[in-house]
């Protein structure tokens, strides 16, 4: 426990830094520019101090921060005359899963992402980024647009999971999942994941299939929640700390995994601490990716996309 209330304390005392530098930047100080300076290399140095023992655990639990940017944020900072679309033209519209069309440094591309909520009438008008069947529909419909007029498909991966609930299974869930999986892997235009937050199982593998993953350095992938883990394996949910560990969901393991393409840092403390800096460093790392992969033709890209998801894993031969 002691680990955990380090992380929490630290956090609170990084906010009080921030707060304390937005008051300075706001008055008439002459030395204003040399306090802020010191305050940055404090947070710094207290950040780095505590964050090589971050735990698996406090990994999920600031990718959950609820001050954490989502999808709108993102699609807000990034894009310019964004429209969103909605409607999967089958049944209803997802307001859990974002979707449209936006310009991002010049040129047309798609954004798709889950959405949360910040209030509680927002997160249950949002189904706390759990889509349905409708939702990923939506988002396949989307891609194959882009697709049509060689717009490039950014996706940003944020839900627990998909929505278990029995009508969702009714209207065909599993489906529409695994529709988008054999979909996406053929879409000819450039497309481009991006872990903002939670990245749940087949809930963000909907989306999550592409040219290129990014993910944001304290968020999470993995095939389920530390705590749906504990309850199976464990039957306990005391065991959720130890489910994280051997879940390896964080970033850097998945990079070692080779499951991810590139890690986004985030600044001290977390992207809710500082998320102009955040939306920063993914438009850095984003444009990059774009412009690498439209260097490529269609068919290179595919070939590669392919050959990405077929390495992935340990086959042993008997």
């Amino acid at each position: 426990m002691k680990e955990e209330k380090d992380f929490y304390k630290l956090e609170k005392k990084i906010v009080l830094f921030k707060e304390e530098i937005e008051k300075i930047q706001s008055s008439e100080e002459k030395d204003k520019k040399t306090k802020i300076t010191r305050l940055q290399r404090e947070i710094e140095r207290e950040w780095a101090e505590i964050s090589p023992s971050l735990t698996p655990l406090n990994i999920v639990q600031m990718a959950r921060h609820p001050q954490r940017p989502y999808t709108l944020d993102y699609i807000d900072y990034l894009s310019e005359d964004f429209m969103e679309l909605h409607g999967d033209r089958r049944a209803a519209d997802d307001p859990a899963i974002v979707a449209g069309f936006g310009f991002y440094r010049g040129r047309t591309a798609a954004f798709i992402g889950h959405q949360k909520g910040r209030t509680t009438r927002k997160r249950i008008e949002r189904n706390f980024g759990q889509a349905n069947p409708e939702g990923y529909r939506k988002a396949l419909r989307v891609m194959k647009l882009a697709e049509k007029f060689h717009f490039p498909v950014i996706t940003l991966i944020d839900t627990p999971g998909a929505y278990p609930g029995i009508q969702a299974e009714e209207r065909g869930q599993a489906e529409a999942i695994a529709c988008n999986l054999k979909e996406i892997s053929q879409l000819k235009v450039p497309v481009v994941n991006v872990v903002i937050g939670e990245g749940g199982s087949g809930g963000a593998l909907a989306i999550g299939v592409g040219d290129a993953i990014l993910m944001l350095e304290y968020s999470f992938y993995s095939v389920i929640s530390p705590e749906g883990c504990a309850a199976i394996l464990w039957k306990d949910q005391r065991a959720v700390a130890k489910a994280a560990e051997n879940l390896k969901i964080r970033a850097q393991d998945l990079m070692d995994l080779g499951i991810i393409d590139k890690i986004i840092p985030e600044p001290p403390g977390g992207a809710h601490i500082d998320s102009q800096q955040t939306f920063k460093n993914v438009d850095k790392e984003l444009n990059l990716t774009l412009k690498r992969l439209e260097r490529k033709t269609p068919e290179e890209r595919l070939e590669e996309r392919y050959r990405r998801f077929r390495e992935i894993g340990v086959f042993i031969e008997k």
